[in-house]
């Protein structure tokens, strides 16, 4: 009678285990997972954040300092406008991916995007917060476009 060895559940086994490569990509898609909520949430913040910016443009033109010429130059009314639709649109997406809705990973990956180059175009306005909200963006873009759907994995 043949027997072999079955390792038990305490020691690791010598021959060939797929077990650790495969407890080594649910950390680092565990980790990933955790950067799409943690983008979701920025998202919200983001989205808010951005809907206050655009009310402080077309309430008070005061809240901004003035500048002289500007390649991309547009009015304060205008930019507070396009602050409060992209808010908008911003939360409604990060509220969505935070519930795992199917649109909202590409939604959110596009409004980042638009809302980083409403931030690089805002800068001259803002440009500390406008520069701490392009790297949010960007953080949020990695961690939309890196999630891997889990009927891709094997």
């Amino acid at each position: 009678m043949s027997q072999h060895a079955e390792p038990s559940p305490g020691r690791p086994s010598h021959g060939g285990d797929a077990s650790w490569a495969q407890r080594s990509g649910d950390r680092a898609s565990g980790w990933v997972t955790g950067g799409v909520v943690f983008a979701g949430v920025l998202l919200l913040l983001n989205g808010a954040l951005a809907v206050l910016q655009g009310i402080a443009a077309i309430a008070e033109d005061d809240v901004y300092a003035r500048i002289g010429t500007y390649v991309y130059e547009m009015n304060l009314t205008g930019w507070g406008i396009v602050h409060v639709v992209l808010g908008a649109l911003v939360f409604i997406t990060g509220y969505g991916l935070l519930k795992d809705m199917a649109w909202a990973r590409m939604a959110g990956i596009v409004l980042a995007s638009l809302s980083l180059i409403a931030q690089f175009l805002f800068l001259p306005y803002s440009p500390v917060w406008s520069v701490i909200m392009m790297a949010i963006d960007v953080f949020v873009i990695w961690a939309l476009a890196r999630r891997q759907e889990s009927s891709s994995r094997v």
